[in-house]
């Protein structure tokens, strides 16, 4: 076996330059083509200070220097044609550095990698499924960013969510991804969440790094199955009405000598100076986003998952860490911009001009920031200023809240502002409420064993959490094994505690997540102004002494709904509180049934609004359940 010369278009090659080819992936990697009347595959790798490239696999018996790549002009590009090869052969370039070393590389561009320990790259073909999730599409396209609709995201780990239970030795404990959708979708229709977010999906060697060190950014992982199967995946689930997000790495990648650091010997996709091209504390390598080809490598590689597997948006992890430039350093480790500053101005531009690409390739599709600190428009339009995100995850809110529930109720008076806090900036971005996986692991225990007192107290600390969130502006994410009061925090070694579900206070819990969901769903005043102050207004936030607050959530021409919230153990009788108009209010949702484990404490279902004889304003006369969280709307 041999290779041929091959031909790359003028434009292509141009486009690629200037980093704006936006299907590099079809141009680089592998890829099957019939040249001068014979079937193979193509090889294309960017390598512009290689020495030479050689193609290694089991078709040559992974020998290097008998099947050389040849340079594409002065593009930096070496390619080849391997007539006779097929579907399914493990490869890897031999890439002879300035240095005069040989060094085995995966394909950056590789559409599928081999299943771990092994890391060698797979010939595979693009063009390989039926889509049948037009309407869903189209929809998406018409309707625009979910700014105004319900999104409940479900954030899930594909290898730890379920897992195979007949195991032997050497067999593969993972569901397929077939097998997820099977158990997956019904489960998420049953639950009401609208989307699924996925921990990274892209290959990568080891478990324990949840996807985020990535070794492959054009390979869905092998674990679950073929990039096909993957597809028919996100497919069913359009055609069950469930949205699907991606985790996104681009902030940085591993050291791993067999794949993109020091590709052809030299600092090719990141920085050579450690102070602007390594992570301290990840041991990884930070992308040149000043460079055309390695920007065209991650906006070819965002907009990929987005046409080639038609997922609704992508969660960009660690933004932060891409925004400044002093990112986890100290005085002396990091270097100032052109003006003197901390913040990272190629970073910048290329999450805008991501933003900007992806909108206008994909519209209807999200782009989600989890962004730590208090940078001011992420969120917010290019125009206006911004970075161009649809959303931005609201970390200020996740760490007030699990604060405040950590405390003992009788030190809540004192810490009051923590709940009042968020909605002092609640719209100054669009936010997503995150109860994410990062709260559950690390040591820090499972939601439900972070809330204080007895079992029943801890049941009803998460039961209020989950009321406050649902009912407070912004979007809606939680973590997979949340809905049912996980006790042990998340190990992705195995699968979540479902033996739980068999005790009825977990199964109250998971009952409230799905009525939380209905109500979202059925609701619009949850939604329909999750962004503006038009569509939230404060009741009471004043009572500290009783630690108990309510408010008004509003829509355009939607009834409005009334919530009240008591984050203390005691029956409160008799408590009366504000309301915008007389008649009956139907009680929604009371955390505190014993449909979810609750102790029954409310208001028999409804409650008459009584008029105050000296205000003319009036009030609703009610009893707080302990811990507990009462939804009101006109009957």
């Amino acid at each position: 076996m041999q290779t041929i010369p091959t031909f790359l278009e003028p434009f292509d090659l141009y486009l690629f330059g200037r980093g704006e080819h936006w299907d590099l992936y079809r141009i680089l990697g592998a890829h099957p083509l019939v040249q001068d009347g014979q079937e193979g595959y193509r090889f294309a790798v960017w390598a512009p200070n290689a020495g030479e490239v050689h193609l290694a696999g089991d078709f040559n018996d992974w020998n290097y220097g008998t099947m050389p790549l040849y340079p594409v002009g002065d593009s930096g590009i070496w390619a080849a044609f391997v007539p006779g090869l097929g579907k399914g052969e493990l490869y890897k370039y031999g890439i002879r550095g300035a240095d005069d070393r040989v060094v085995y590389k995966v394909d950056p561009m590789a559409l599928y990698a081999e299943l771990r320990p092994g890391v060698a790259s797979v010939t595979w073909d693009l063009d390989n499924h039926a889509w049948q999730d037009d309407v869903w599409m189209q929809a998406r396209r018409d309707a625009g960013p979910p700014l105004d609709r319900p999104v409940s995201i479900y954030e899930m780990h594909l290898g730890s969510w379920r897992r195979k239970h007949n195991g032997y030795e050497g067999y593969s404990p993972f569901l397929s991804y077939a097998e997820i959708a099977d158990e997956l979708i019904p489960y998420m229709l049953e639950m009401g969440f609208t989307h699924v977010e996925l921990m990274p999906v892209a290959e990568h060697p080891l478990d324990q790094s949840w996807g985020y060190q990535t070794s492959h950014y054009y390979a869905p992982t092998s674990r679950f199955g073929t990039p096909e199967e993957f597809k028919r995946f996100v497919d069913r689930c359009h055609q069950a009405g469930i949205g699907v997000i991606l985790d996104w790495v681009p902030a940085h990648f591993p050291k791993d000598d067999w794949c993109l650091g020091r590709f052809d010997g030299s600092a090719l996709y990141e920085h050579l100076d450690p102070r602007l091209g390594e992570h301290p504390d990840w041991g990884t390598y930070i992308f040149n986003y000043g460079r055309h080809e390695v920007r065209n490598f991650l906006f070819a590689n965002a907009l990929y998952w987005l046409r080639e597997f038609h997922v609704d948006g992508l969660r960009i992890d660690a933004v932060a860490s891409m925004l400044y430039l002093d990112y986890s350093r100290e005085d002396g480790e990091w270097l100032p911009n052109m003006y003197g500053g901390r913040e990272n101005l190629e970073a910048i531009d290329f999450l805008a001009e991501l933003n900007r690409v992806v909108h206008a390739e994909f519209p209807g599709a999200c782009m989600i920031a989890e962004e730590s600190t208090a940078w001011p428009g992420v969120s917010r339009p290019l125009y206006a200023g911004g970075l161009g995100f649809t959303f931005k995850w609201n970390m200020g809110w996740m760490h007030d809240m699990l604060d405040y529930l950590r405390k003992d109720p009788v030190y809540r008076p004192h810490h009051h502002n923590n709940l009042t806090f968020s909605m002092l900036y609640a719209f100054t971005e669009n936010f997503v409420l995150p109860l994410s996986h990062d709260e559950v692991v690390h040591g820090k225990g499972a939601l439900l064993s972070k809330m204080p007192g007895d079992m029943w107290q801890q049941q009803a600390n998460l039961r209020l959490l989950y009321s406050y969130m649902w009912a407070h502006p912004g979007k809606k994410l939680l973590f997979m094994g949340g809905e049912f009061g996980q006790w042990n925090e998340w190990n992705e070694e195995g699968e979540l505690d479902w033996c739980l579900r068999q005790f009825p206070a977990h199964e109250g819990i998971r009952n409230l997540v799905k009525d939380l969901n209905g109500l979202l769903v059925r609701e619009p005043a949850m939604y329909l102004s999750d962004h503006d102050w038009s569509g939230f207004r404060w009741l009471d936030i004043t009572d500290y002494a009783a630690s108990v607050i309510s408010f008004m959530r509003m829509g355009h021409g939607t009834r409005p709904l009334l919530w009240i919230f008591n984050f203390t153990p005691v029956v409160r009788t008799h408590y009366r509180i504000a309301c915008p108009g007389g008649g009956m209010w139907q009680e929604l949702l009371n955390s505190d049934s014993e449909h979810y484990g609750g102790s029954n404490a409310g208001n028999d279902g409804a409650v008459r609004a009584e008029q105050d004889h000296f205000s003319g304003d009036h009030y609703l006369e009610l009893t707080l359940p302990p811990l507990g969280a009462m939804c009101f709307a006109p009957a």
